[in-house]
């Protein structure tokens, strides 16, 4: 059963549906549908863990939101911000979340900063994650659409404990990286080394 909201709290100049199509604007269709999976299983986790419900859909909504747009946006962003250059040796699959935040808070007017970091590290994790940063990262490995080894696992975890869930996602995207010989983003060794082995 879905969950509906109604935005209240003022944190966007936008109502839930006019966020929803901004967003719809910017992903095809399938990504897009990925998205509306995230926000529900981000309101059912918020909604049990008793984080702020209209945070977690708004964050599990533009997550994603940077995820189709072209190399040079990330790569302009990175150079006028002056992040660090090391990005420049990744891609989107880092960029959307890492990257992404910043087009996100200015085109989307999105400025809470938990929020913002939600989406910033969505797909690296952080060595502290508040729970609404955890619920964000959860969601989307676990969504619905999701099926791949484990994800049955991980969804049962996240559903007994959420940490454990962080921790069960961390450990298992690492060995993915490893096992497939790609790179590792720095910041997903600093979360596994700050999570896992404290289990």
């Amino acid at each position: 059963m879905a969950i509906e909201i109604e935005y209240t709290q003022n944190l966007i100049p936008f109502s839930r549906l006019e966020l929803i199509k901004l967003v719809n604007s910017a992903l095809t269709k399938d990504r897009f549908e990925h998205v509306l999976r995230v926000e529900q299983t981000a309101l059912k986790l918020a909604d049990k863990y008793r984080v702020n419900l209209e945070k977690a859909s708004i964050a599990a909504l533009v997550h994603d939101y940077a995820k189709q747009r072209p190399d040079q946006d990330f790569i302009n962003t990175i150079h006028e911000y002056h992040l660090s250059d090391e990005l420049l040796n990744y891609g989107n699959a880092i960029w959307h979340g890492v990257v992404g935040w910043i087009l996100i808070k200015n085109e989307l007017h999105v400025n809470d900063i938990e929020i913002l970091n939600a989406v910033k590290y969505h797909t690296v994790g952080n060595r502290y994650m508040t729970m609404l940063e955890q619920i964000i990262f959860m969601a989307d490995y676990i969504e619905p659409g999701r099926d791949f080894p484990g994800v049955a696992d991980a969804r049962e975890i996240t559903n007994e404990s959420l940490t454990q869930g962080v921790k069960y996602q961390i450990k298992h995207t690492l060995s993915y990286l490893v096992d497939n010989n790609k790179p590792v983003y720095p910041k997903t060794l600093e979360t596994y080394n700050s999570w896992v082995p404290n289990i």
